[in-house]
């Protein structure tokens, strides 16, 4: 336990309240899921549908299982071997003397399984219940708007909550058994967290633009058909890939970053506590704290959504899905608030922990209005790229291009005033606390993870939903049916803007959790090196020609990471258009009189996608690695500020580009058509608006997002290794024999990256 004489009585009941809200929100969870399951899935053709994706959909999950077990497996082992080459902290020698290694030891390798156990739950229980719930959506649009929109929202709910729920319990209950060890056993829980999200972020996002692309270009484009006609082989691939990325692959890279963000938090709050012994346990009790004052706020706010739209007052009244979603966004961030200032004043006796957290709450809210400025049909950026349509494909991509590097800047900037802010609460305090002070918006900002979770997640549920309708309702034209496809496109238009919104989000969260993690380094690096009275390391000198060779370095790798996840979706797209193309062909499938082989086209994007996840994995592993032996702790430092800022810049540029592509082609098809005029559907500006839409999807659903785990993986591997570095000389032979095995892993995982995919026989297009 915790050592008892530091803490206060209240201090010592609070981690016992918070695991007390964490089961609180499992509960809620489990309360969302029965109400969910309770409603029923439509008519039979409905159910057809449906039972497609959910097939599709339990194949890809079960073929990743497969594909990353045995790697989760031998990391485990070599967690429990990490404490026999990098000793655990003081305080754990402090915490259970000369057993400290062994209990480390053990306690990580749990906390590595237990992390990566909840990212796997999470990630695929979330998805589950996502397409238990599009069928449902799609029914309930017959009977009405608000029934439609509490089903699709309270099923992504669900995963919010078990992100809010599974996160804030591990980290919680570790804390409660290590103490002010537990940072050795919580980056076990961060990077197993870390590890399965890049998984499910690279696989899922491989998956759903592979299909989607191909799908795009064949069906809009060639035979000039509707995005979710039954007649095109890729629609049921497509319908599951918004599942796999959207809603696994978003939830577990949230979830990571929930985790990571209170790894560092206390790291650094240990710092703190050496500094300052005066009432020290506050540094590490108010993150604890504010994660369960953020729970409760999440479920207050995510209950309230579906009231907005029943209101009897109408000036009250919210007008649609939107914005009601953003209407309990801003109570759950109204209670998080003034609650953080109570707390702070009363417990801490410091308003500027309370102004912490208002600062990261207010970091996210801004991400609201500054990316749907960028990626909305009613703004001017997006409105410029329809106009630019009328010059073809070129000018339609270099509008996007321009928008999307303009919008990367503005993202910047709010990041950077709230570090400024930051800098100004504690500046007279020093470094240390600064960085604390990061950690602490990091809490903030992720405070309604609950929220942000079910907004996204809402976004594929609500998208499955309509193309459920459109295949099962295809010739009804009753006023039901008519009535149905309207309320179902509505939701579908909202899901749009939110997945951006929580995209923008999940990339600003990773940029935060990543600056903790690298304060987190700075201070784990200086305090080894005082261990073994060696020059402590309190900055970085990119004067220094090492660290600024890591430094360009680390802003080459995401560049490279996003060239190779790119390049995956495009010969994945290639196969599935080939398929596609092959399947058209075939009497009976154009006139609908046959059905499609939507499994083939399933079993191509599967493939595709689990190809990739091991060799990016190991790119990210190995890299900091390389560098931290090669060039040594300090030059380490420069290649993870390299790709903090090169990655941030570059996924906010393709994530808002993607989404204004998008937003641009829905824009184009819901004018009139018209093919003299060259207006909507069909029309060459259509195809142009098409064309910028396929290049933007694997930008912002697939590399975009993945930089999100790949920066942290790099800062975790970096922070696990960081004892083994700073003692570490290149001159020895061991050292020099593992770099060259290193490097030859990462020369092996590009060439793998590079390389054909080979497909079944049995697919057609095997070669």
């Amino acid at each position: 336990m915790f050592q008892m004489k530091d803490l206060t009585s209240f201090e010592q009941v609070v981690p016992f309240i918070v695991i007390g809200i964490a089961i609180i929100s499992l509960l809620y969870a489990a309360w969302l899921r029965s109400v969910v399951l309770a409603k029923d899935k439509g008519t039979a053709k409905m159910q057809e549908v449906w039972n497609a994706i959910r097939m599709g959909a339990d194949a890809y999950l079960g073929r990743q299982l497969r594909t990353i077990l045995p790697l989760i497996a031998v990391l485990a082992v070599a967690m429990f071997l990490s404490v026999a080459v990098v000793k655990p902290t003081q305080e754990a020698f402090d915490m259970f003397g000369d057993n400290a290694t062994i209990i480390v030891a053990i306690g990580r390798t749990i906390a590595f399984i237990l992390g990566a156990s909840f990212s796997l739950i999470v990630g695929q229980y979330g998805m589950r219940m996502a397409v238990q719930a599009n069928v449902r959506v799609a029914s309930a649009s017959r009977r009405g708007f608000t029934e439609a929109l509490s089903i699709a929202y309270y099923a992504g709910t669900i995963t919010g909550m078990l992100t809010d729920g599974l996160g804030l319990l591990g980290g919680t209950v570790i804390f409660i058994i290590f103490g002010k060890a537990a940072p050795d056993a919580l980056l076990g829980f961060g990077f197993g967290g870390t590890l399965l999200a890049l998984f499910m972020r690279v696989g899922g996002g491989i998956y759903t633009k592979a299909a989607d692309v191909g799908a795009d270009l064949v069906g809009k484009v060639e035979k000039d058909i509707p995005e979710d006609d039954p007649r095109n082989a890729a629609v049921i691939a497509d319908l599951v890939g918004d599942n796999v990325g959207d809603c696994a692959g978003m939830a577990a890279d949230i979830f990571e970053s929930y985790e990571v963000t209170i790894v560092s938090a206390l790291i650094l709050g240990l710092a703190v506590m050496a500094i300052d012994p005066t009432h020290a346990a506050k540094w590490i009790i108010y993150p604890l704290i504010i994660r369960g004052i953020g729970v409760i706020s999440s479920i207050i706010g995510t209950f309230t959504v579906p009231i907005w739209e029943t209101i009897p007052i109408k000036a009250l009244r919210a007008h649609n899905a939107e914005e009601s979603m953003f209407r309990s966004y801003e109570v759950s961030s109204i209670i998080t608030i003034i609650s953080a200032f109570i707390v702070s004043l009363l417990y801490e006796g410091d308003w500027r922990l309370g102004a912490l957290t208002a600062i990261g709450v207010a970091l996210a809210v801004a991400y609201n209005p500054l990316t749907s400025y960028f990626t909305s049909t009613s703004k001017p950026p997006v409105k410029e790229i329809v106009k630019q349509t009328r010059g073809g494909p070129a000018t339609t991509i270099l509008s996007g291009l321009a928008s999307g590097y303009e919008s990367t800047v503005w993202a910047l900037v709010v990041i950077v005033i709230s570090f400024g802010l930051a800098l100004v609460l504690f500046q007279k305090e020093g470094p240390t606390y600064i960085l604390y002070a990061i950690a602490m918006i990091g809490i903030g900002m992720l405070s309604h993870t609950g929220n942000n979770v079910a907004m996204d997640s809402y976004g594929p549920i609500s998208d499955n939903a309509n193309g459920i309708g459109e295949m099962a309702w295809q010739g009804m034209e009753d006023e039901t049916t008519i009535k149905a496809r309207q309320i179902m496109a509505d939701l579908d238009a909202v899901g749009n803007t939110t997945k951006a919104i929580t995209k923008g989000v999940a990339i600003a969260s990773a940029v935060i959790a990543a600056a903790s993690l690298f304060g987190s380094y700075i201070t784990d690096v200086a305090r080894v090196q005082l261990q073994n009275g060696m020059p402590v390391l309190d900055s970085i000198r990119i004067s220094d020609t090492k660290v600024f060779i890591g430094l360009l370095l680390g802003g080459a790798l995401p560049w490279l990471f996003s060239s190779l996840s790119i390049r995956a979706v495009s010969r994945a797209a290639g196969l599935i258009v080939e398929e596609v193309r092959r399947q058209f062909r075939l009497p009976g499938i154009m006139e609908g009189t046959v059905a499609p082989d939507y499994k083939q086209v399933v079993g191509i994007s599967t493939e595709s996608a689990q190809k990739e996840l091991i060799p990016l994995a190991v790119i990210a592993v190995i890299t900091p690695l390389i560098v931290g032996l090669v060039l040594q702790v300090e030059a380490l430092g420069g290649f993870l500020a390299g790709i903090i800022v090169s990655g941030q810049l570059l996924a906010v540029f393709m994530s808002n580009t993607g989404g204004a592509w998008d937003n641009a082609k829905k824009s184009v098809e819901d004018e009139p058509r018209d093919l003299i005029a060259n207006t909507g559907k069909g029309s060459e500006r259509h195809k142009a608006a098409v064309v910028g839409d396929t290049v933007g999807d694997p930008l912002k659903d697939t590399a975009g997002p993945a930089l999100n785990p790949m920066i942290k993986v790099v800062n975790l591997v970096s922070l696990l290794a960081a004892p083994l570095l700073v003692t570490s000389k290149l001159e020895n032979p061991v050292t020099i024999v593992i770099v060259i095995v290193l490097f030859a892993a990462v020369i092996w995982a590009i060439w793998q990256s590079k390389r054909e995919i080979i497909l079944p026989e049995s697919s057609g297009l095997a070669k």
